[in-house]
């Protein structure tokens, strides 16, 4: 249930590879997770799709220094900077990466095949021009991690009047897979980002968590229409305010050189 965008492994593994800290296999594994397999479709000297180790290395080639997530939202184009195509297709797909330094940005396209219980999920990442400029609205890490703070302390506050601040058996399992999965070592980044990314992005992780619980697991005591827009408008600058952190928090190891 923790919000781990693909955009967000390509970058932060991709990043490591780039900088020489894994091996193109592991940076791979990682990328890729419980998916069943990833492309890149569109990639420049490639006439079709090709598989990651393949495009990573190609990419290396064309002067790519580094990779930047962006998480974009309706009103919100989180860290795009253009043209008009790539930030419609990273809107659709609600991430992007962009490849620092060649002009070229990635947005994934997710194709699941197979039965219920058994599904297979396959991924082509669309490559397609994007303008080097400045990313729109990413913060400092230290920005997003006193985002978060406030973020989470006003929502606690509203959610609690509302009686939906993520309460009963199934919020408390939520709560327990991730600070299971926390104190299990789990990599949260990949080699080479420093430690406040590691402490922003898991924070915003839990940020997420607890928004999502609100979302499925109330409305508790939210049962008029207007308790229920109350909700939805105390969430929305808080999901703003997560999304905002962890994009801060992937692009740390391109923004720190």
């Amino acid at each position: 249930m923790l919000f781990e965008p693909r955009s967000g492994r390509l970058a932060a593994w991709g990043n490591a590879l780039l900088a020489g800290l894994v091996s193109p296999d592991e940076a791979v594994s990682s990328i890729v997770g419980e998916d069943a397999v990833h492309r890149v479709e569109g990639l420049p000297g490639e006439p079709g799709p090709v598989g990651l180790t393949l495009a990573l290395g190609r990419m290396r080639a064309l002067g790519v220094t580094g990779l930047r997530v962006a998480l974009p939202a309706p009103g919100h184009p989180l860290g795009l900077s253009g043209p008009p195509e790539f930030n419609a297709r990273a809107l659709d797909a609600e991430e992007a990466v962009v490849a620092v330094g060649a002009g070229l940005g990635l947005v994934p396209e997710v194709f699941e095949v197979g039965p219920a219980g058994d599904l297979h999920v396959s991924v082509t990442w669309h490559c397609l021009p994007v303008r080097e400029a400045p990313p729109a609205d990413v913060p400092s890490l230290g920005e997003a991690e006193r985002e978060l703070a406030e973020a989470l302390r006003e929502a606690t506050v509203v959610l609690t009047r509302l009686d939906v601040a993520g309460s009963g058996p199934v919020a408390d399992a939520a709560l327990s897979a991730y600070r299971a999965r926390a104190e299990a070592g789990r990599e949260v980044l990949a080699p080479g980002y420093p430690p406040r990314a590691v402490r922003v992005l898991a924070l915003a992780q839990r940020v997420d968590l607890l928004v999502s619980l609100a979302y499925e697991h109330g409305p508790g005591g939210a049962v008029a229409a207007s308790e229920m827009a109350a909700r939805s408008e105390a969430l929305r600058p808080v999901e703003r305010v997560a999304r905002r952190a962890l994009v801060a928090a992937y692009n740390a190891a391109v923004e720190r050189h």
